[in-house]
C-alpha cells in the first residue's frame, strides 16, 4: 500500500516548524549547549516501534533543518508507505548539537501524524470492498489541521471541508435556531442554494427519517445521518435513491464502520481520525560519526 500523497506547502511547514522549536528552545537548549562539543558529529536512525503508515516526513526534516541546516535527512519511507516494526524510516547525519536539539520537535510531528495515518489506514481497509469512502472532520488540533489532514491522506482517507468558509452545511443547532424563528426549512434551503457560489457543497444534517423529504426539497446535494441506527440507515440510502449523496456520522468505530458502510451510504465521517489516534511509538536511535 503506498498512496501518491501531494506535498505539503513548504512556506507554512518551516513557519509551524520554527514555532514548535522556538516553543521548545526559546533561548538555547541549556543541556546540549553545556554538555556536547560542538564540533562533534552523530549520525540518528528514525525506528518504528510498531508498524504503521507514514506521515510527517516534511515536518521531520524542518525540524534538523532550521535547527542546523548542516543536518542531512535521508527519508526512506515515505509519506504514504507502511513500514513494520524495526523498521529505518530515516537517517539524520550532521552536528550532533543539532540533531540532539531538534530530536523531539521532530519525533512529536512524525509520531502525531504518523499515528493519524495508520489509524486512517485500519478504518480504509474496514470498509474496503464496500464502496464507502472514510472522510474525516473539523475535530482536529487548533492551528494544526493541514498537517492532521495531510496525514489523513497518506492514511488512504478523503479530506471533508476544510473549514467554515469551503462549505455549507447546516447542522442539528442550524436548524433548530431556524426553527426557534419560525422559519420553514425547505424554503431557506432553496433560498440559499439559489445565493450560494457555484461549487460550493451543500449539505444538511438529519437524525429522523422524517426529516429527509424536507431537506432533499431544499437542495441539499449531500444529507448528513447522523448518529443513525444501521436499519434506519439502510432505509434512508434507499428512499434517497440517487437524489442525493449520503453521509453516515455518529457511532463509528472500528467494530461498527463495516457494517455502516454495508449500508450504502456513499461517505462515512470519522472524528477518531484526528481527536483519538494515538501517537506512534517511533523512536531517534543516536550512533556517534567515526570522526567528529
Amino acid at each position: 500500500m503506498t498512496h501518491d500523497v501531494p506535498q505539503l506547502d513548504q512556506t507554512t511547514v518551516d513557519a509551524k516548524v520554527a514555532e514548535a522549536l522556538s516553543e521548545d528552545a526559546p533561548t538555547g537548549d541549556v543541556t546540549v549547549d553545556n554538555i556536547i562539543p560542538a564540533d562533534l558529529n552523530a549520525t540518528a536512525t528514525l525506528v518504528a516501534r510498531e508498524p504503521g503508515v507514514m506521515a510527517g516526513e516534511q515536518l521531520f526534516d524542518a525540524a534538523f533543518r532550521l535547527t542546523d541546516p548542516r543536518i542531512a535527512i535521508d527519508v526512506v519511507i515515505r509519506d504514504g508507505m507502511p513500514f513494520a516494526a524495526g523498521d529505518g524510516i530515516a537517517t539524520v547525519t550532521g552536528p550532533a548539537r543539532g540533531i540532539l536539539t531538534a530530536e523531539r520537535v521532530g519525533l512529536n510531528f512524525v509520531q502525531r501524524l504518523s499515528g493519524i495515518a495508520t489509524l486512517t489506514h485500519r478504518y480504509v481497509e474496514a470498509v474496503a470492498g464496500t464502496g464507502a469512502v472514510i472522510l474525516d472532520t473539523r475535530k482536529t488540533t487548533p492551528t494544526l489541521r493541514t498537517f492532521e489532514r495531510h496525514a489523513v491522506l497518506c492514511g488512504g482517507g478523503t479530506n471533508h471541508r476544510f473549514s467554515l468558509s469551503h462549505g455549507f452545511m447546516a447542522k442539528d443547532n442550524h436548524l433548530a435556531v431556524l426553527a426557534a424563528g419560525g422559519k420553514d426549512l425547505s424554503v431557506e434551503l432553496q433560498r440559499v442554494k439559489s445565493e450560494l457560489a457555484a461549487g460550493i457543497p451543500f449539505e444538511v444534517e438529519v437524525d429522523r427519517l422524517d426529516q429527509i423529504d424536507a431537506v432533499l426539497a431544499g437542495g441539499a446535494d449531500i444529507v448528513m445521518l447522523d448518529n443513525f441506527s444501521l436499519d434506519d440507515l439502510a432505509r434512508a440510502v434507499a428512499h434517497i435513491g440517487r437524489r442525493a449523496r449520503t453521509e453516515a456520522s455518529g457511532g463509528v468505530n472500528l467494530d461498527t464502520v463495516r457494517a455502516i458502510a454495508e449500508t450504502g451510504v456513499d461517505t462515512i465521517s470519522v472524528g477518531a481520525l484526528t481527536h483519538s489516534a494515538p501517537a506512534l511509538d517511533l523512536g531517534l536511535d543516536i550512533v556517534l560519526a567515526p570522526e567528529g
